[in-house]
């Protein structure tokens, strides 16, 4: 279902970077499953490129029980841009939930300005997509902007209007990247590495896709996918503060 949007994506991609790609542990880039309804695979890709250190995506194909692309791009510590998350599942032809965001790392009222509000425009051009849903895992005012797209609609919706929205996102986000003064001053830069790992450690330990991920691929499986790939600079809570 979202085989048009990955490619859309890397083909934006590699016109716009020179890409190279970037490891993904050993046995989490790819892994199948019979243990549902539906037989189910998951595929991961990741790249690096000057701009940006880390960006993944990927695809689960579980039939018609379920369809899932989620992606988190991560800007390098030298930019103190947002990340750009998505998030789109859908569980048969009816249920289809859509998150898309630049997930702000900051919260002050000149980095909104910055790099929040230029997306008030395509907010308001996706009233559909912008729907006034409960957040259950996560605070809606920590990594994500008050522009978010955070819908639930059909499969149509998702083929045309979500895929429009999709591409209109990745231009702006190129646009902001392309405006960008890289940091220079060793504590600001300190500042995005620290913000980046906090990302990791808050999404890590509140995403719900690990119980999906789990009843698919198994516990082990998925707590690996979790914490060397997903969300890497996360510290697993059973690790303990002394590994941090």
């Amino acid at each position: 279902m979202y085989t048009t949007f990955i490619q859309h994506l890397e083909q934006s991609l590699f016109q716009r970077f020179n890409l190279q790609s970037r490891p993904i542990p050993t046995g989490l880039e790819y892994q199948a499953s019979d243990r549902g309804r539906n037989p189910a695979t998951i595929r991961s890709w990741c790249y690096q490129c000057p701009e940006f250190r880390k960006i993944r995506y990927t695809s689960i194909d579980a039939g018609a029980s379920a369809q899932i692309l989620n992606s988190v791009i991560y800007p390098n510590y030298h930019y103190d841009l947002p990340l750009l998350g998505v998030d789109f599942l859908s569980f048969g032809q009816v249920k289809n939930l859509i998150v898309m965001d630049f997930q702000p790392l900051f919260q002050d009222e000149a980095y909104l300005k910055k790099y929040i509000h230029p997306l008030k425009a395509l907010h308001e051009k996706y009233p559909d997509l912008a729907q006034d849903l409960e957040m259950k895992f996560y605070d809606a005012n920590q990594y994500f902007s008050k522009y978010l797209l955070f819908a639930k609609t059909d499969a149509e919706t998702v083929r045309t209007r979500v895929f429009a929205a999709f591409k209109d996102y990745l231009n702006l986000y190129w646009q902001m990247l392309e405006s960008a003064t890289p940091l220079t001053n060793p504590e600001d830069i300190r500042r995005i590495i620290k913000a980046q790992k906090d990302y990791d450690q808050y999404s890590a330990e509140r995403d719900p896709a690990s119980g999906l991920f789990s009843s698919y691929f198994g516990h082990e499986w998925s707590e690996r996918f979790l914490h060397e790939f997903l969300f890497e600079d996360a510290v697993p809570l059973a690790a303990g503060v002394g590994k941090k």
